[in-house]
């Protein structure tokens, strides 16, 4: 395996050396708030890293990052903080390793949230979502038909120019021969991130992510799982989250704020129970955790919630990993968003290898909706036997395709438009819903 990550760094090192470059994916924009926004990069050697940046258009007042080690034991990862920055404002930068700049020629840029609050209404903002990444490797992929593909996708999600992606999980596949070893967990999440298609994508927008089972383990794993561990170092080391896990959860939970919309990122996994056990209540995500998320809710005054979880939530199918097989998890959470009266719920969600908008009305107005968009480029499959009652008509997508989320409107009458993408870029259909219905 040690080999397997050698050749691959090499391989791509090889590739990008044609470039006078020793980058092998990034850097990605992570995290940003009014004043500090996140920069992740992985590099093919130890040494060290740092950025000069300037407003745009003022190429003549630049200042210098702090300088970040990029070791070997980390994959040669390296997540920049870049502080004391101005509200509302787009940084023009060049990344230095070694004190040489890399990616000569390349545009880079970054940008902070906008300080809208008693001054405007609230900016208009595209958040592009989806799930389910795999990036074939011959060598260890089972064999007969291959199951990834249609890699054009991520540039066409550039294309579509969104002010931030959210990956909804299985952002990587871990194969056998990776997950009983933490160079198997660096060395797939390295050959994925590599991917020459998603560059362009990583590099000019700002990007969040949550988790599903193919980067915690192996299919379907909960959180007996021997190397969770190892999957939440995997996990932190190449994502640019605000935080991974709060005061009193372990695992990847976390929320923000994206200028007047809240996002709140669930962990499936690290507490989930088997589902089928004789004499205990089974879990996904624990009381505790379901407890935070309704106080996140309770206290938000966000036109529109967004919960991102890596399962289906409100399909009420009974299969393969939706939460209706946890049943009384799933109406309990239910009972409880009703109950608060907290309106505007969506959750977002990915792992299913198909995309739907399911939908819940309560009997006192409340509304639940579960976006799922899946897949990016693992394999597809078609719900036409599944009985979700909770589906809206004419949204079944069974290829491989994106969600691009629209916010606009006045701060007291905000719309999100959701629009579906194939892996070409082409509209497979479009819904509006209003902050107010």
């Amino acid at each position: 395996m040690i080999r397997a990550l050698l050749f691959t760094l090499l391989t791509f090192s090889a590739f990008l050396t044609v470039f006078g470059q020793n980058i092998i994916s990034g850097p990605m924009p992570g995290y940003k708030t009014m004043t500090e926004v996140a920069i992740w990069l992985q590099s093919d050697r130890s040494g060290s890293v740092s950025i000069s940046y300037w407003e745009q258009g003022s190429p003549d007042s630049k200042f210098k990052s702090d300088v970040y080690p990029l070791h070997k034991k980390d994959a040669f990862t390296a997540e920049l903080t870049i502080s004391n920055l101005s509200p509302g404002t787009t940084y023009d930068y060049q990344v230095f390793i070694n004190d040489v700049q890399v990616l000569k020629g390349i545009p880079l840029s970054f940008s902070t949230q906008v300080l809208w609050q008693f001054r405007t209404d609230p900016p208009t903002f595209k958040v592009a979502i989806g799930s389910c990444t795999y990036v074939n490797e011959e060598e260890i992929d089972r064999p007969g038909k291959i199951y990834g593909g249609g890699y054009e996708i991520y540039e066409s999600i550039a294309n579509a120019k969104p002010d931030m992606m959210l990956w909804l999980g299985d952002n990587t596949y871990l194969r056998e021969v990776d997950w009983n070893s933490r160079s198997g967990y660096l060395h797939r999440y390295t050959h994925t991130r590599a991917l020459p298609e998603m560059q362009t994508l990583l590099r000019t927008t700002h990007h969040y992510a949550i988790w599903d089972d193919h980067e915690f383990g192996p299919n379907d794993a909960n959180g007996s799982w021997l190397h969770k561990d190892w999957a939440l170092e995997a996990f932190d080391l190449f994502w640019a989250n605000p935080t991974t896990g709060t005061p009193d959860l372990v695992g990847i939970t976390s929320a923000f704020e994206y200028n007047d919309i809240d996002f709140v990122l669930l962990d499936n996994r690290y507490h989930r129970s088997s589902d089928n056990l004789v004499n205990r209540e089974t879990q996904i995500l624990g009381k505790d955790q379901i407890e935070w998320l309704i106080e996140i809710l309770k206290y938000s005054r966000a036109p529109f919630k967004m919960v991102a979880v890596g399962g289906q939530f409100l399909n009420d199918a009974a299969v393969y990993e939706t939460h209706a097989v946890y049943g009384s998890e799933r109406q309990y959470l239910i009972d409880r968003i009703v109950e608060e009266k907290i309106q505007n719920v969506i959750f977002l969600t990915g792992d299913r290898h198909h995309t739907e908008l399911s939908r819940y009305a309560a009997e006192n107005g409340i509304t639940i909706y579960d976006l799922t968009v899946s897949p990016l480029t693992a394999g597809t499959h078609s719900d036409a036997n599944e009985k979700n009652s909770l589906q809206v008509e004419h949204t079944l997508v069974s290829e491989r395709n994106f969600g691009v989320l629209e916010f606009s409107g006045p701060r007291k009458d905000r719309s999100m438009k959701i629009s579906i993408f194939d892996q070409n870029g082409l509209l497979k259909w479009e819904k509006r819903i209003e902050s107010n219905d």
